[in-house]
């Protein structure tokens, strides 16, 4: 478990899932990706999927998993409404960093539509390099492609 901000960030539990689906709004705004939400990931790669529970609730989560060929995939990231901007979303990508290199990882990856202009520039920030490839996620389906070597320093510019 790793502490910031007094804010616990841990494995995820079924019960987290579960909570992270009511509060959906509070973490996608009117975009709704509950399909996205796969419970199968917290089952499976619990070790891999964190959440950053505060005395209020869980302020963020990151799943994901480590392929076969050493990648930590980053599947889903959100913040909640009222813990963005604090740094959080950083502070978790770390975390799952950490944890992707424990099983293995060398390199992490994550997508975005090319509309989500604000996870592209978060992931730059991060230092990730971003490639738009076309029917990525099926015909029509363009997506931004994200990669980067591990180790991650979130004090890096």
């Amino acid at each position: 478990m790793i502490v910031f901000m007094g804010i616990d960030i841990a494995s995820a539990q079924v019960a987290d899932f579960h909570q992270v689906l009511r509060d959906h709004p509070r973490y996608w705004g009117e975009r709704d990706l509950r399909s996205l939400h796969l419970l199968a990931l917290v089952q499976e790669f619990g070790s891999m999927c964190l959440v950053a529970r505060a005395e209020d609730g869980i302020r963020g989560y990151v799943f994901g998993f480590v392929t076969p060929n050493g990648t930590g995939y980053v599947h889903l990231i959100a913040t909640r409404d009222d813990a963005r901007g604090t740094g959080l979303g950083r502070r978790m990508y770390a975390a799952f960093a950490e944890a992707a290199e424990r099983h293995g990882a060398r390199r992490l990856k994550a997508i975005t539509s090319v509309e989500n202009a604000g996870s592209i520039a978060f992931h730059r920030g991060l230092g990730f390099d971003v490639r738009i490839v076309d029917d990525y996620n099926g015909p029509g389906r363009t997506m931004a492609v994200f990669h980067r070597d591990l180790p991650l320093d979130i004090s890096a510019p």
